[in-house]
């Protein structure tokens, strides 16, 4: 007599491992904010919306509450990464490079619309988050932090050049206008004739009045 077949138990479905946090937020910081920067010098600040940047970096939206509590937050953090970098971070360099030697930091400062494409993209920046602060308070008062917090280096500049305190000012002014008008307008004149008048600039600022 046969036995009975014994029927084989099926194999246990093996569950799906849940994502790991880490897994589902490949993303840093710093890509949101690089990705939210660049929209807003293309498209301007009413793009920046959480759903445009997940998108442009492949991602859910849910990825992006990780890293920030909402849309004004990541806002807030584009501003303190732009007021870091072209503020803090460069005049924090530009002193450093040479300082004892405040004729040496001036042409530095002065060269800064001239450095290639970084200077390019820094003055697209610049330009974007001053027309964001044509209409939003936060960001114009980033912005006046950071002519502030530029002007004062000038003026120590000028100091350190032999002017005095009110000279120093009104120089520290005129260089930084310059600065801006130059990174602003860069497409006027040829490459000789801007430096033609960055040498003029130099000269004139560094001359005492008679």
């Amino acid at each position: 007599m046969r036995e009975p077949a014994v029927l084989a138990k099926p194999a246990p479905r093996r569950r799906a491992a849940k994502p790991e946090p880490a897994a589902r937020a490949t993303l840093t910081p710093e890509a949101w904010i690089e990705a939210a920067t660049q929209v807003l010098v293309d498209s301007g600040i009413d793009h920046v919306r959480v759903d445009v940047l997940a998108q442009e970096l492949g991602v859910t939206r849910g990825s992006f509450y990780w890293h920030f509590r909402d849309r004004e937050d990541l806002l807030r953090r584009v501003l303190q990464a732009w007021s870091e970098r072209s503020t803090e971070l460069l005049t924090a360099r530009l002193a450093s490079a040479h300082s004892a030697d405040p004729q040496a930091q001036m042409r530095d400062v002065i060269s800064l619309p001239f450095r290639g494409r970084a200077a390019l993209k820094a003055a697209r920046i610049e330009l974007a988050i001053r027309a964001w602060a044509r209409r939003d308070e936060t960001a114009r008062a980033a912005v006046d932090e950071a002519d502030a917090s530029r002007l004062a280096y000038h003026v120590q500049l000028f100091g350190q050049l032999g002017f005095a305190p009110e000279e120093a000012r009104a120089r520290a002014f005129v260089l930084y206008g310059y600065e801006v008008a130059e990174s602003l307008l860069h497409r006027q004149g040829s490459a000789a004739e801007r430096q033609q008048r960055a040498a003029f600039v130099e000269k004139l600022l560094k001359q005492p009045l008679v």
